[in-house]
């Protein structure tokens, strides 16, 4: 695909002039952090029970039965977390898309999603990685409450404890959000070029959801290899990522590294719609106010 920036002259006009306009960073980062923080916690309430249901698929050994009881458990913590970090992760995704695309030759457009995919979940992970850790030994039931969970944590384990995995999450989803959000970008780009008009609400959800499906699915076993490193606490059952794949293989076969990718794929695919669906109509709106309060102060 091409840089988003270069549109055809066949193309509306007041579409042209939109993409045209000169970008404000400072103001794409403050606009990052809201709409980001909106759609991750949206997400994150309303699909709580199946990424539940995915986590305790793949912590199980073997062919033990898995608990369908507290599905929820860990959501309320778990969303002061999110909030955070989707924030951090859009507030530094956008600028940086922007401004490589500002700097890549037409050609290398493409690049600029995949880039600031990369650094937005790079930057994210300080928030990402201890939230995660919590919310997964939550949704084994390992832990009453969040607070509980975060104190025997550090108690036993040390700061090092909340970010047990890190290595693994950013196998996982330095890959996963590059990967994810340059497909989006992409295809929302072909699609706007081919309609020739702006994407309505309903089109901008659906490609979300093709695009976290089938990113969901790709990544499965690395995900698997993530949650059991998580959730391992401080038996440590598994001595990094390497030795935590070629256990699962030679114990439970290679087939347990796509455990769960039933759930992930309904759980991704949906929230990839309300994930880029919330955030697009958030970005919209966060535009209306900007562009009605610089209209009223040049009045």
């Amino acid at each position: 695909m091409s840089n988003p920036e270069k549109i055809p002259n066949d193309f509306p006009a007041s579409i042209r002039v939109a993409e045209c306009v000169p970008v404000d960073l400072l103001r794409v980062f403050y606009g990052g952090i809201v709409t980001g923080g909106i759609a991750g916690v949206v997400v994150e309430a309303a699909l709580y029970p199946i990424d539940t249901i995915k986590t305790r698929l793949q912590a199980v050994h073997g062919e033990g039965k898995i608990i369908l009881k507290g599905l929820y458990s860990g959501l309320a913590g778990n969303l002061a977390g999110v909030l955070l970090a989707s924030s951090l992760f859009v507030g530094v995704y956008e600028p940086t898309k922007q401004k490589l695309l500002e700097t890549f030759p037409e050609n290398f457009g493409a690049l600029a999603p995949l880039i600031a995919g990369v650094i937005g979940g790079a930057v994210s992970s300080i928030l990402r990685v201890p939230t995660e850790v919590v919310k997964q030994r939550m949704q084994t039931c390992q832990f009453a409450s969040a607070s509980d969970c975060v104190r025997v944590i550090l108690a036993k384990e040390g700061i090092k404890g909340l970010y047990t995995g890190y290595g693994s999450f950013l196998l996982r989803d330095l890959p996963f959000d590059a990967i994810q959000f340059c497909l989006y970008e992409q295809l929302r780009l072909g699609y706007k070029l081919a309609a020739k008009r702006d994407l309505n609400d309903a089109e901008n959800a659906i490609i979300g959801a093709f695009a976290g499906a089938i990113t969901g699915a790709v990544s499965t076993p690395l995900d698997v290899i993530k949650t059991r490193l998580m959730v391992q606490g401080s038996a440590n059952q598994y001595n990094g990522i390497c030795d935590c794949a070629l256990t699962i293989m030679r114990e439970e076969g290679k087939h347990t590294l796509w455990k769960g990718i039933g759930p992930r794929v309904l759980w991704i695919g949906i929230g990839g719609s309300i994930f880029f669906g919330v955030l697009e109509k958030t970005k919209q709106l966060f535009e209306q106010g900007s562009q009605k309060s610089t209209n009223s102060e040049r009045d």
